[in-house]
C-alpha cells in the first residue's frame, strides 16, 4: 500500500532498527511505547485485518507467533510478554497493517474484563 507507514518501513522508505527479520516478518520498536519494552512484529504482506487473511497468511501470522517465542530472551523478555493485536476502531488500531504488539521488561497491569 502506498501510503502504509508499516510498508514504507518495510521498503526501507522510512529507516528504522531491525531487531529481527526473515522472510515472513520484522520486528521494530514501537515509536509510542506502551510499556518499557514494547515491539512490533509486523508482516512483510500488507492486510489490514485478520478476516483478510488467506490460508497462506494464516501459516505466516503461526510462524510469526512460534518465532516470537524464540526470540522472546533476546528482547529482553525473560520474564514474560504481552501480545496485543488491534482490529478496527473501536480496539485502537491506527496502522491498518496488520501487526502484533509484543510487551514486557516489567509487570503488567491487567485490566477488569
Amino acid at each position: 500500500m502506498k501510503d502504509c507507514v508499516f510498508c514504507s518501513i518495510l521498503e526501507g522508505k522510512i529507516p528504522s532498527q531491525r531487531y529481527y527479520e526473515d522472510e515472513r516478518f520484522i520486528v521494530i520498536k514501537d515509536i509510542e511505547p506502551k510499556a518499557k519494552l514494547h515491539y512490533l512484529a509486523i508482516p512483510k504482506k500488507h492486510y489490514k485485518l485478520l478476516s483478510e487473511m488467506n490460508d497462506s497468511d494464516r501459516d505466516d501470522l503461526g510462524h510469526i507467533m512460534s518465532t516470537i517465542s524464540q526470540i522472546a530472551p533476546k528482547l529482553g523478555l525473560d520474564g514474560g510478554y504481552r501480545l496485543v493485536i488491534n482490529q478496527g476502531d473501536d480496539a485502537g488500531q491506527t496502522v491498518f497493517h496488520l501487526h502484533i504488539h509484543i510487551l514486557g521488561g516489567q509487570k503488567m497491569d491487567f485490566p477488569e474484563l
